[in-house]
């Protein structure tokens, strides 16, 4: 269960190269490289450096969820009937297989884990709910809470 963290050593150039390429992943090397202030090839090495190191897990589109008619968020609490190594590692690994969950963390709280569930609607949502999460191993309860509005939300 436990994850090795492996400390990167960065200076103010990788923390400028992380910063910049968070917001534009697409960037090419030569502008990249201008506003950090390095040359082209000492750039392309600490970013392949960053990325080897696992520091930069990778670069991706960010896709407005409601364009593609996925604008309905829930987040859901969910207590688990057994909390041992597992039963964790078991609900864990099949909660990564419903592609409607964005996001899953373990809580330390009364419920064990917080789920943010992204659907067309609230019928569809019910049917995930049902058929779904709550089938997963291990689940005692769940509890639903609809998102009205997103304010902001992080594009990491």
């Amino acid at each position: 269960m436990a994850n090795t963290k492996i400390m990167v050593d960065l200076d103010e150039f990788d923390r400028k190269i992380i910063a910049i390429l968070g917001r534009d992943g697409r960037m090419t090397y030569t502008e990249l490289a201008q506003r950090v202030g390095l040359s082209k090839t000492p750039c392309q090495q600490r970013v392949r450096r960053l990325v080897d190191s696992g520091l930069i897990r990778g670069f991706r589109a960010i896709v407005d969820p409601a364009k593609l008619g996925l604008d309905h968020v829930a987040f859901t609490e969910v207590k688990l009937s057994d909390t041992r190594e597992e039963a964790l590692r078991r609900f864990n690994d099949a909660v990564r297989r419903i592609p409607e969950v964005e996001e899953c963390h373990m809580i330390a709280s009364s419920f064990d884990y917080l789920l943010k569930v992204r659907t067309p609607d609230i019928r569809r949502y019910r049917i995930v709910l049902g058929e779904k999460i709550s089938s997963l191993p291990h689940v005692a309860s769940t509890s639903t809470f609809v998102a009205m509005e997103t304010i902001c939300e992080s594009a990491r």
